[in-house]
């Protein structure tokens, strides 16, 4: 087991502003693509907030230049390299979703569509994974941690599924995977890079994966 730990810790409005901001931009400029007209277009705003104000969180705990557009924007693809990241000597690629809670389980998982790790142009070395929830009305970011991209092509970690291929929930729903999919196990991504800004932010929390 990789992730020993994870930590949370609050997202302020002036974040959230900020990438709403990209996020209007993007949805003006760039038109929905097939993929997201299969998994509802009416998330398509939810979709690109989770993912913009992820990789604002990313940039702002390591330093880094903050994204200046949104997931679809008009000025080309950026490879799976949102970040360099020093302390990796990686490019990293954010991967953010929204859960309810930051309870996370072992058996949680990452789900990274396999068109993203087999493309041949790509020169992500590493994904990390953020998740968003809300709570009292506060917004909290949970980094779990990063995967080497590596161990996922070698067969090391996750596991690959169908398009088609439907899968329950832990608490008994199901959904169906609209193209194939890598799922990796929480308990497999290894526990966030860490730095003083971390400890440093509102409401900072270390979390032991239950």
């Amino acid at each position: 087991m990789n992730n020993k730990f994870y930590i949370s810790f609050n997202i302020n409005n002036e974040q959230i502003e900020y990438a709403n901001k990209l996020v209007e931009y993007s949805l003006k400029h760039h038109p929905i693509s097939n993929i997201w007209d299969k998994q509802k277009k009416e998330r398509t705003r939810e979709l690109r907030l989770t993912g913009t104000l992820g990789e604002v969180v990313f940039a702002d705990i390591y330093g880094l230049e903050r994204p200046s557009r949104s997931f679809g924007a008009i000025d080309g693809q950026d490879y799976g390299k949102d970040f360099f990241l020093e302390a990796l000597n990686a490019n990293i690629d954010v991967k953010s979703m929204r859960r309810k809670s930051n309870k996370f389980f072992k058996n949680y998982v990452l789900n990274i569509p396999a068109r993203n790790i087999k493309r041949e142009d790509s020169i992500t070395d590493f994904y990390y994974c953020i998740s968003l929830h809300n709570q009292n009305n506060i917004l909290f970011a949970s980094l779990v941690g990063y995967i080497n991209k590596k161990d996922i092509l070698t067969g090391k970690i996750g596991k690959l599924y169908k398009r088609g291929t439907k899968r329950i929930r832990s608490n008994n729903t199901s959904f169906t995977f609209y193209e194939d999919t890598y799922e990796i196990l929480f308990q497999d991504i290894n526990s966030p890079v860490m730095n003083e800004e971390i400890y440093k932010k509102d409401g900072f929390k270390k979390h032991i994966l239950n």
